[in-house]
């Protein structure tokens, strides 16, 4: 059991690292996924200072132990596409970004409310495929200039260092769609494989060049391919294309040290989640309670083996105190088991009130030992 021991003084780093060794800690690292954008606004009006507009800078103002951050800077080279107005409809422009998708977008977006329509993606077959490798330059990736003052920094760093590990689904899925990869398994198999193992070899080589140069803590994924029914492809998909890339990957971070892979994913995971620990990613968030990722639940059934953060379900916030109070006293066995960040599970929506988040987070501090009860 991890016990929370006020007497230790430990750093940002090391409290971070003992959660998730199941060690005894001074108090569980007080973190938070972040907000939409119309919740900060909402919150100008309740009594939130009007700087605080973005999720860096709310933060700053709660005073969270913001992990992510902190990650070694690769330059991947690339070559955009030209960004530019495609067509002028009025209200709507049709245009093309750096990525090369055309989406559908609002001249004059409101803030945090308007979200683009997709309409192509740069990839649908072989020949775009090919098309697109070419604008990556893998020979060039490389460290940032400034790479000696910031490995300096990080030697001497208080703080839990990662990398980003890349992700599969997600990034074909901004290359090709959501529809059309989906299908792409089915009719165009090779196109996945050969897709997959070029981002492998994109992330072996800027991992290569970031182990020889510095311990990191923690790698970090994003796929974001589950809803709430479960995985957007088969489990049986998933291990035939995936899982060996994965392990790849995860392979080349355990041989310098690097036990602790997390990987953000929305939705019900938990017919992945044995998969994920197959390939060696060990930490899941942010654990959309809803959607049936449950943190309790988890680790009921895999036990010390899968690590969580986040896992609070953000529709508690919403109903206000009793709810809140319900909701932590629910996951309050896993917090105490340990292995586990607690957290809202995902962006905190416009619908919780300034006054019902400050109440959590007073009552989330004394859960995890931040505020002494």
């Amino acid at each position: 059991m991890t016990l929370i021991n006020p007497s230790l003084k430990l750093d940002m780093r090391e409290r971070f690292l003992r959660v998730y060794r199941y060690m005894e800690v001074d108090h569980i690292p007080d973190v938070e996924f972040g907000y939409w954008d119309a919740t900060l606004l909402r919150w100008h009006r309740e009594g939130l200072p009007s700087w605080v507009t973005d999720n860096r800078k709310a933060d700053e103002y709660f005073g969270f132990e913001a992990w992510y951050w902190f990650k070694v800077p690769v330059i991947i080279p690339f070559k955009p596409f030209e960004e530019r107005i495609l067509e002028d409809r009025g209200e709507t422009v049709l245009k093309i970004d750096s990525r090369g998708v055309v989406c559908l977008d609002f001249k004059n977006p409101r803030y945090g409310t308007s979200i683009p329509k997709f309409v192509s993606f740069p990839v649908k077959d072989w020949d775009s495929w090919e098309s697109y490798k070419e604008r990556f330059d893998l020979d060039g990736i490389r460290l940032p200039d400034n790479w000696e003052s910031l490995k300096a920094e990080f030697e001497n760093r208080d703080y839990p260092l990662g990398v980003d590990a890349g992700g599969y689904f997600g990034w074909a899925r901004d290359l090709m769609g959501l529809e059309a990869l989906c299908k792409a398994f089915y009719t165009q198999p090779e196109l996945i494989r050969d897709m997959f193992e070029f981002r492998t070899e994109m992330t072996l080589r800027a991992l290569r060049l970031v182990l020889k140069e510095v311990k990191v803590d923690y790698a970090s994924w994003w796929e974001d391919m589950c809803y709430n029914r479960g995985p957007l492809i088969s489990p049986r998909l998933f291990r035939e294309f995936m899982v060996p890339q994965y392990k790849r990957v995860t392979g080349l971070l355990r041989e310098h040290g690097c036990w602790l892979n997390i990987v953000d994913c929305d939705g019900d995971i938990r017919q992945l989640i044995p998969l994920w620990l197959e390939a060696g990613i060990n930490c899941f968030f942010p654990l959309e309670v809803r959607a049936g990722s449950d943190p309790v639940a988890i680790r009921e059934q895999y036990g010390r083996k899968a690590l969580l953060m986040g896992g609070v379900d953000k529709t508690a916030l919403i109903r206000g105190g009793k709810a809140i109070d319900e909701e932590l006293r629910r996951v309050k066995p896993v917090v105490e088991d340990g292995g586990y960040i607690p957290h809202v599970d995902h962006r905190v929506p416009a619908d919780v009130s300034y006054e019902n988040y400050l109440y959590y987070l007073k009552r989330k501090r004394q859960l995890i030992g931040v505020y002494r009860s």
